[in-house]
């Protein structure tokens, strides 16, 4: 039986989660970002308790099935990228992203989105695809969610931003 669990964003999270359900004498499979497979077929008697440790530690144990599909989806999201990243540089992500931050003064995730942002302006001057082929193209799960990242970044819509051709864009090297 798989568990989710919310706020789940790292290696020592992992270990304190599973911590927390060894100290119950649960038996469990694999913990990875945001779930549990529990082996034993429910929390039974534990659950209270387990619900309020989990809390302690920042964490939340998701009840219904749409919170435990966005949890999911939001996983899938932070294992892609930083587990590609420490894949390819084989080095902890928490340590790379500090490193990062440190020397490039803007978080790895900042730095992605600018990317994003001004990847998706060549797009739109270019003329060639809709926001929605732009959007799915870009990875963005949705036209609204490209469009509210792109007005965050440019304080214009992709629409607006369209109509202006006159805004400069900036050299990907630049950002």
């Amino acid at each position: 039986m798989k568990i989710y669990i919310k706020n789940m964003v790292c290696d020592r999270c992992i270990r304190t989660v599973k911590r927390i359900f060894d100290a119950y004498k649960l038996q469990i499979g694999q913990v990875q970002l945001g779930e549990v497979d529990l082996l034993d077929e429910t929390l039974g008697k534990y659950e209270g308790e387990i619900r309020k440790d989990l809390e302690k530690e920042g964490f939340e144990l998701m009840d219904d099935i749409n919170s435990q599909v966005i949890e999911q989806i939001k996983n899938v999201n932070k294992i892609n990228f930083s587990r590609l990243i420490e894949n390819k540089l084989l080095k902890d992500y928490s340590h790379l992203s500090n490193l990062f931050s440190m020397i490039e003064g803007i978080t790895i995730e900042k730095y992605t989105i600018l990317q994003k942002t001004e990847r998706v302006k060549e797009l739109l001057v270019y003329n060639e695809l809709s926001l929605s082929e732009i959007a799915f193209q870009m990875g963005y799960s949705s036209v609204a969610h490209l469009s509210s990242q792109f007005k965050k970044t440019t304080g214009l819509t992709p629409t607006h931003f369209k109509s202006i051709k006159e805004t400069k864009r900036m050299n990907l090297d630049k950002v």
